[in-house]
């Protein structure tokens, strides 16, 4: 059986949606308060996410020249550094666990801005010939179970041994933000769809004549949940959709692949018991943020602070009001 060792992390995006912030500071680099109250750059709680699902190298795809800024995050302490937090077990406890996250990491350029799926086929060479698990490098996950979102895709390709998407059921409305897919139940626990046909971010009228899935509520569809578990062949329709410049919007897309993909062999769809967020949109950072205080070390502090704001804004004039 083959074993998911390796993922792929995309960070090369510019982040434009995020400027001014994003200006001086990558956003794959943008700080969280993550649920065990440590403070950390968004990369770092992505990469836990797939070193605690059982993942052993890690590759991150970065734009031309733009490895700098993730290499000297986990790079080792200097004298100078260890002096200041001497006596700062936590700190010392942290910057070990950085050292050792660094030994696991590669990075791959994506020397010009050509899409999705162009900056996932950088990674061909390093992948090789094995499984690899695919996350974005500004959505983060909470698990809805003690297992890890990742984990939970990893051990569904384990049973399935083919291409793996995580999916979540969502509404019509929301269908212009995700690539969706429908299926054929498989009657698993997770529920787990052999998959049919896959269409990136459809028109709800093209959804609801292509892609209602028995025993999703009507009005409701299966959209990808930002991770997914490829076998190498994904690259071999990657380089068909790259050499003969078959784009959608200018760019190389992955879903394009992926349907090629399943056009050709199996392909699973999962859904992960859990919640995604996107912080690399100015709302989704701020609900980023508020999910992870929300289910973290310091939920209770974090709800009396909520209602506190929430009851001082309710007695206040609407922002933007005189």
């Amino acid at each position: 059986m083959e074993v998911v060792r390796k993922a792929v992390i995309t960070a090369a995006g510019r982040g434009t949606r995020q400027f001014p912030a994003t200006r001086s500071v990558q956003k794959e680099m943008l700080p969280l308060v993550d649920c065990d109250g440590i403070a950390k750059p968004t990369i770092q709680i992505i990469v836990e996410e797939c070193l605690q699902s059982g993942i052993e190298d890690i590759c991150i795809v970065v734009n031309k020249g733009g490895a700098e800024p993730f290499q000297r995050h986990f790079s080792r302490l200097d004298e100078d550094e260890r002096r200041v937090f001497r006596g700062k077990e936590w700190a010392l406890s942290q910057a070990d666990a950085l050292r050792r996250m660094q030994e696991r990491i590669t990075y791959v350029e994506q020397e010009t801005p050509e899409g999705y799926g162009h900056a996932v086929y950088q990674t061909r060479d390093w992948v090789h010939d094995e499984p690899f698990l695919l996350l974005l490098g500004d959505h983060i996950y909470i698990s809805g179970k003690k297992k890890r979102c990742a984990q939970q895709v990893i051990e569904t390709y384990n049973v399935a041994q083919c291409a793996v998407s995580a999916v979540q059921q969502t509404p019509d409305d929301k269908l212009h933000l995700f690539g969706t897919v429908t299926g054929n139940p498989l009657g698993s626990d997770p529920p787990t769809y052999e998959v049919t046909e896959i269409k990136e971010k459809p028109s709800i009228d093209y959804a609801a004549e292509h892609l209602q899935t028995p025993g999703v509520k009507r009005g409701y569809y299966l959209c990808f949940f930002g991770m997914h578990v490829f076998p190498p062949s994904l690259f071999d329709c990657l380089e068909h959709h790259i050499k003969n410049d078959i784009r959608e919007k200018g760019e190389i897309q992955l879903t394009s692949s992926q349907e090629m993909l399943r056009s050709q062999e199996r392909y699973v769809a999962v859904e992960t018991v859990g919640e995604r967020y996107d912080m690399g949109v100015p709302f989704g950072y701020v609900e980023t943020q508020a999910a992870l205080a929300l289910n973290g070390v310091e939920r209770t502090e974090m709800l009396s602070a909520l209602l506190r704001i929430v009851a001082k804004s309710a007695a206040n004039e609407p922002f933007g009001q005189v």
